[in-house]
């Protein structure tokens, strides 16, 4: 009995301190007590273990929800979460057209005259200076307006009448590419020429321009 009362002991030991080396198999001790215990022992280990493995899923659970819930954005659409948010439009510049704005180029024309009647008539918003818009030149921009000036300053009624037409033709052609330059680009346009008979002259062939005597002299 004292030799199969240590064993018992001694294996009670084993089996409380590794109760996994005995599942399956059936051990018959010649003690109720010992048995008793290792019965004991075996449902407090599974339950321990048991309890265990279900607060660890618990806990994994509730944190890998709480940290979804976190970073879920309120107000928006989960499947939206990964979305770009709009991209702001481009601020517009002050100008829709920046060929339309007026570039002050020096001079084209070497007449004083012509120069001086363009500098001071509308008077111009760049004394000495021409007014390119879109590449077209114009004589002047008008101070306080948006008017671009073309300045005639001969004396078309000293040529006879040959000269005349030459000299009214080529000017309607470079008339028209300015007045269509200034409207396409919101300014207005006024020719200015130096005697009556030069205004009669360009309207009968162009009804639609308007022209002014300046009465500049030469």
């Amino acid at each position: 009995m004292a030799s199969t009362g240590a064993a018992a002991v001694a294996l009670g030991l084993c089996v409380l301190a590794a109760p996994e080396i005995i599942v399956g198999t059936i051990i018959v001790l010649g003690v109720v007590v010992v048995a008793a215990a290792f019965h004991d022992a075996l449902e407090a280990h599974e339950l321990r273990h048991r309890y265990a493995e279900e607060a660890g899923d618990t806990s994994g659970t509730t944190q890998t929800l709480g940290a979804a819930e976190g970073n879920r954005k309120p107000g928006r659409d989960p499947s939206e979460q990964g979305a770009q948010p709009p991209v702001p439009p481009l601020p517009v510049g002050r100008s829709r057209h920046p060929h339309c704005e007026p570039v002050p180029v020096p001079r084209a024309s070497k007449d004083v005259a012509h120069n001086a009647c363009a500098d001071s008539f509308p008077p111009n918003r760049y004394p000495g200076m021409d007014v390119s818009v879109n590449g077209i030149r114009f004589d002047a921009l008008q101070v306080g307006a948006r008017v671009l000036w073309e300045i005639k300053t001969h004396r078309f009624d000293t040529y006879n009448g040959f000269i005349q037409e030459q000299e009214l033709a080529k000017e309607l052609v470079q008339l028209q590419k300015e007045l269509d330059t200034a409207n396409a680009c919101g300014y207005g346009f006024i020719v200015g020429v130096s005697t009556p008979e030069h205004r009669r002259a360009l309207l009968s062939k162009d009804p639609a321009l308007e022209i002014v005597v300046t009465g500049f002299p030469r």
